[in-house]
C-alpha cells in the first residue's frame, strides 16, 4: 500500500553562467560556461593553497572546462581587473560543495517539499477534517478559518502568542456580528429558527466567542482549548444547516451510481474472532464486542459514500472478516457493489476529481486527508487504480513515525477517503486479523442517500 518518495539528488553536470557589468557607459562583460562533474571536497582543498589565478587555470586545464571570455578593448586594464575578480569568485563557487547544495535546493519549488515541511497544516483529527469539508457560507468559513488558526497556535510548546489568538477571536466575532444577515439568510426557511438559536449561542453562549475571548485574555491554555472546541462545534452545526445538499453537479455519466448528498453516520459492532475480549471502558468490564462510529462525507465523495452506505443498508458487511495489514485494518473482498471511479476532492477546489490521484509533491492536498488516525477509505480496484474496489474498505492507522516531516502519509492523495472514525478510535488498536464486523448500520443519513432506481 505504501510507496517511497524519491529524495532530491544533485544533477551530475550542472552549468553556471556569470556576468559582471559596471554602471559606467563603458560596459564590461565576462561569460563563463562550465559543465563539470562534481568533485569530492577533499580533492579540491589543495587548490586553495595556491595562487587563485594559477589555481583557476590549473582547475580548468585539469578538468577540460571550456571558457569563453569577451572583454571590450576600451579601458583594457580595468576590464582585466574585473575579469580577474569574476574568475576568482566563480572559481570559489564551483570549487566549494556547499553552494552547489544550496543552489540545488533553491531550485526546488517550496510546494514540492510539502511532505517534508514541518509547517504543513493538515487536520490532526477526523472532526477537524470533516468540519473543513463542509461547503458553507463564505462568512462562516472565514470565522472557522480564523478560529482554527488558534488550534495551531496552541501547539506552540513555549510561550504562546495570546495576542495573536485574541486578534483571531476578535476577527471572528466581528465577522459574525457584521454579517449576521448574510449568515442567517443562507439557511433554508425550515431551519432558520434552529439556525438563529445556534447563531445566538455562537456569539454569547457559554461556549461562544465572547467566552472564548475572555479565556484568551486569561491566558489559560486549557480553558482556551475547551472554549475553542465548543465554538468550533457550534460553527460546524451552523455550517451543516447551510449546506443541505451538494454544491456542485455530478457528471451525467455518474448519475447511475448511488450517491450521498450530505453526511451519514455508520455504527460498526466488532467482535473478536478468537473468542477473546476487548479492553474494558473506564470502570467497566472486558467486552465481547466493541462499537465504532464513522461519519461519511457525501459533500466531498458523494459516489464513494453513496456506494458504501448502500452496501451497509443491504447488510453486505455483516459478518465480514477483518485483516490487519501494515497501517490498515482491511475488510475482506467480495465481488458486490458498484465499481466507483476513484473520487478525491482537492483542497480549494469546487468539486471532486475522478479517476486521478493527487500529486502531493506539487502541493495538491485532499479535502479529506488520509493522514488522520481512523480515516476510512476504499481500497483500489483489482482491475485498475483509477477505480475503487466495489466492496473492500480499510481503517487507516496513521502513525506519524511513518509519515513525512509535515505529517503527511506517503499514500496521501492515492485513495478515496470518504469518512473518519469519530467514536471508538481506541478500539482500532485492539483489532487483529480474524476479528469480525458483527454488524454495520446506517444510523443517520438515510434521507440523503439517492439510489439509481429513485432517479
Amino acid at each position: 500500500m505504501a510507496f517511497l518518495l524519491s529524495s532530491t539528488t544533485l544533477p551530475y553536470k550542472p552549468s553556471f553562467n556569470a556576468s559582471i557589468s559596471s554602471f559606467s557607459p563603458k560596459q564590461f562583460f565576462l561569460s563563463i560556461h562550465a559543465p563539470f562533474p562534481l568533485i569530492p571536497p577533499r580533492t579540491l582543498r589543495p587548490i586553495f593553497s595556491k595562487n587563485p589565478i594559477l589555481a583557476m587555470q590549473e582547475f580548468i586545464d585539469r578538468h577540460d572546462v571550456p571558457t569563453v571570455a569577451c572583454i571590450p578593448t576600451q579601458d583594457h586594464g580595468l576590464g582585466k581587473l574585473e575579469s580577474m575578480i569574476a574568475a576568482i569568485l566563480i572559481f570559489v563557487q564551483i570549487s566549494s560543495p556547499l553552494p552547489l547544495v544550496a543552489w540545488d535546493s533553491m531550485s526546488i519549488s517550496p510546494a514540492k517539499a510539502v511532505l517534508y515541511s514541518p509547517d504543513t497544516k493538515v487536520p490532526r483529527t477526523g472532526e477537524l477534517a470533516l468540519r473543513k469539508a463542509i461547503p458553507a457560507n463564505t462568512n462562516m468559513k472565514a470565522i472557522q478559518d480564523s478560529l482554527e488558526d488558534i488550534s495551531y497556535l496552541l501547539r506552540i510548546p513555549q510561550r504562546k502568542p495570546y495576542g495573536t489568538m485574541e486578534g483571531n477571536v476578535k476577527k471572528a466575532l466581528k465577522i459574525a456580528m457584521d454579517e449576521k444577515e448574510s449568515i442567517l439568510s443562507s439557511l433554508p426557511s425550515d431551519l432558520k429558527e434552529k439556525g438563529s438559536m445556534l447563531y445566538a449561542s455562537l456569539i454569547d453562549g457559554k461556549g461562544g466567542l465572547q467566552a472564548l475571548l475572555q479565556c484568551v485574555k486569561d491566558q489559560d491554555p486549557d480553558k482556551v482549548s475547551v472554549g475553542l472546541a465548543s465554538s468550533l462545534d457550534t460553527v460546524a452545526e451552523l455550517e451543516l444547516l447551510q449546506a443541505p445538499g451538494l454544491s456542485f453537479l455530478l457528471p451525467e455519466q455518474y448519475l447511475k451510481y448511488p450517491r450521498l448528498i450530505g453526511r451519514g453516520t455508520i455504527e460498526f459492532t466488532i467482535e473478536k474472532g478468537d473468542g477473546s475480549t476487548f479492553s474494558p471502558e473506564a470502570g467497566g468490564e472486558p467486552r465481547k464486542t466493541a462499537a465504532i462510529q464513522v461519519v461519511i462525507d457525501g459533500y466531498s465523495t458523494p459516489l464513494t459514500s453513496g456506494n458504501f452506505a448502500k452496501l451497509v443498508i443491504d447488510g453486505a458487511y455483516d459478518g465480514a472478516k477483518l485483516n490487519l495489514v501494515n497501517q490498515a485494518i482491511l475488510s475482506d473482498n467480495k465481488n458486490i457493489g458498484y465499481s466507483v471511479p476513484l473520487e478525491i476532492k482537492p483542497s480549494g477546489q469546487f468539486e471532486p476529481l475522478y479517476r486521478t490521484t493527487l500529486n502531493v509533491q506539487d502541493g495538491e492536498l485532499p479535502v479529506l486527508p488520509l493522514s488522520v488516525y481512523g480515516a476510512v477509505a476504499m481500497a483500489h480496484s483489482e482491475a485498475s487504480d483509477e477505480y475503487s474496489s466495489p466492496y473492500q474498505f480499510f481503517f487507516y492507522l496513521y502513525d506519524k513515525r511513518s509519515a513525512g516531516l509535515g505529517g503527511l502519509s506517503f499514500d496521501e492523495g492515492q485513495f478515496s477517503v470518504f469518512g473518519y472514525t469519530t467514536a471508538g478510535r481506541e478500539t482500532l488498536s485492539q483489532i487483529k486479523t480474524g476479528d469480525i464486523i458483527q454488524s454495520a448500520k446506517l444510523v443517520e443519513g438515510r434521507d440523503r442517500l439517492i439510489l439509481p432506481e429513485e432517479n
